[in-house]
């Protein structure tokens, strides 16, 4: 890798740690390809992607932002997961690092904040942005359902009231 394709990496990861609600730091050490394919799928469902990096150029691109916890992280073969909102990227590497013993989450990094695996995992059980906005549609929709539900109770009541009338004249 040369100087410019080194620069062009770490203009990458600027901007990679810029727009991301979160990045999740972990290490792969003995994935197959075909787990990391399968881990990369998952996060693509997600909107989300994992990047291999090298740990200097990581280092590099934070420019001692973080401090030492940050650059403490990278450390070992390093993948970072990553995506526009804080929380995909953290549900799918952690779901991963349970049913896979080789995939470990190390910390992460959201903005300025160092996070421990604690965090993330914390993060990770967060409801995800289309599940808030679902929740909220939720929420909006009841109470219009509701009063839909109080006007018809009167009329529903007058017609009953009118077929039992029906029904004893017939009678």
């Amino acid at each position: 890798m040369d100087r410019a394709e080194k620069q062009d990496a770490i203009e990458t990861l600027k901007g990679v740690f810029a727009s991301s609600g979160a990045v999740v730091v972990t290490h792969y050490m003995g994935l197959t390809v075909a787990e990391m394919t399968d881990l990369r799928g998952r996060l693509r469902q997600q909107g989300a992607k994992l990047q291999v990096v090298k740990n200097t150029l990581a280092k590099k691109a934070l420019d001692g932002s973080v401090g030492e916890a940050g650059d403490a992280l990278f450390a070992g073969p390093v993948a970072l997961a990553f995506a526009p909102d804080a929380v995909s990227a953290a549900k799918v590497a952690t779901a991963y690092a349970k049913d896979n013993d080789k995939f470990t989450v190390i910390g992460g990094l959201m903005g300025q904040q160092v996070l421990d695996k604690k965090a993330v995992t914390s993060l990770a059980s967060l409801p995800s942005l289309d599940e808030l906005r679902g929740k909220i549609i939720g929420l909006i929709q009841a109470p219009a359902t509701k009063v839909a539900g109080v006007l018809q109770a009167p009329a529903a009541q007058l017609a009953r009231v009118m077929a039992a009338y029906a029904a004893k004249d017939a009678a």
